[in-house]
């Protein structure tokens, strides 16, 4: 019956494994809440990569008398750079380029992100040959944020 020990301690129990529930339902799973943190993260990797991409606009004024991007970019002293980041290096069609980077290109030169910090570290040490008469950028943030910017151009 009602009020009894036997009564009262069902109640309590079932009070008691309401209130577990509850709080369980309120923490959440492991698993979600890393995907949750996985969720959250390309939004700040976004926010980086622009922000680095924002900041190689910026350096690629350095490259901009014989380099162009956008849609309107044409081969110049130098080729377009559409597309350039991950692809096969010699590739602009229409631009004649170096002994020295058809070779290059001919042995498998991809222009990835590591391969483009190199040579544009310093051109003439990288590519013995190259027609690139500029001298490099030495910091690797600039270079980083030049490839940045580049990766914001489809062909």
């Amino acid at each position: 019956p009602a009020g009894t020990i036997p009564a009262l301690a069902a109640a309590g129990a079932a009070t008691a494994i309401a209130a577990a529930e509850v709080a369980e339902a309120a923490e959440p799973e492991p698993e979600a809440a890393e995907d949750a943190a996985k969720a959250e993260q390309p939004e700040a990797e976004a926010g980086a990569d622009a922000a680095l991409a924002e900041a190689g606009e910026k350096v690629f004024k350095k490259c901009a008398a014989c380099h162009k991007v956008g849609d309107s970019a044409k081969n110049g002293t130098g080729p377009a750079l559409n597309g350039a980041v991950a692809r096969a290096a010699g590739k602009v069609e229409g631009f004649k380029y170096s002994k020295a980077l058809t070779e290059m290109a001919e042995g498998g030169l991809v222009w990835d992100e590591a391969s483009l910090s190199a040579f544009l570290e310093n051109p003439k040490a990288f590519m013995k040959g190259t027609k690139m008469s500029f001298a490099g950028l030495k910091s690797a943030e600039d270079r980083a944020a030049v490839i940045a910017y580049l990766s914001t151009f489809g062909e």
